[in-house]
This record gives C-alpha cells, sequence and structure tokens, in this order.
C-alpha cells in the first residue's frame, strides 16, 4: 500500500517548532543570526526555500544541523514537484 504524503516547507517546521515554542519573532530571529528580517518571514510564510546560509546560520543558532533543515527542503521539493516526466529515459548503463 503506498502511503501518501504530505510536504512539509521547512519554514513550517521552523516557525511551529522553534519561533512559537521560544516566543520570539521572525525579526528577533533574523537579527539575533544577522539576515534581513524578511529572509525569515519570506521562509516562516512559506514563499521562500531554505538556503544553506540559512541553515548554517539557524543549526548554529537552534542547536540543530545543516543537514535537518537541508533535508526538510529537499523532501519538500520532491514532494512538490509532481510526478517524474522521464519514462522515455533508458538508462545509459544497463544493469547485469
Amino acid at each position: 500500500m503506498t502511503m501518501l504524503q504530505v510536504p512539509v516547507h521547512p519554514g513550517e517546521i521552523l516557525k511551529h517548532e522553534f519561533l512559537e515554542p521560544l516566543g520570539i519573532s521572525a525579526g528577533k530571529l533574523a537579527r539575533h543570526i544577522h539576515v534581513p528580517r524578511t529572509r525569515i518571514e519570506r521562509l516562516v510564510s512559506e514563499e521562500t526555500a531554505m538556503t544553506i546560509d540559512t541553515a548554517k546560520r539557524l543549526s548554529k543558532a537552534l542547536g540543530t544541523s545543516v543537514e535537518f533543515w537541508m533535508t526538510l527542503q529537499l523532501h519538500h521539493d520532491l514532494l512538490v514537484s509532481g510526478p517524474n516526466d522521464t519514462d522515455d529515459i533508458l538508462p545509459l548503463i544497463a544493469a547485469e
């Protein structure tokens, strides 16, 4: 049985698992990690993707890993990209 997966944006995780429990605003976090306030605001409103730079800064400030944030972004991107239109592509190297 195939299980449906719901894409979760890293900004949603940032908002609900970090900002809200810590009681801090996007602006306060942005100041703390030395980025423009709009970067964090756009991230938590799911208008922009997680970047490596932001992931590095968040990992340091929040005690997570860079991989945590980037894996969330990758998983989100894979789920929202839709079906793969590669049926006409054959492997270059045949399996033995």
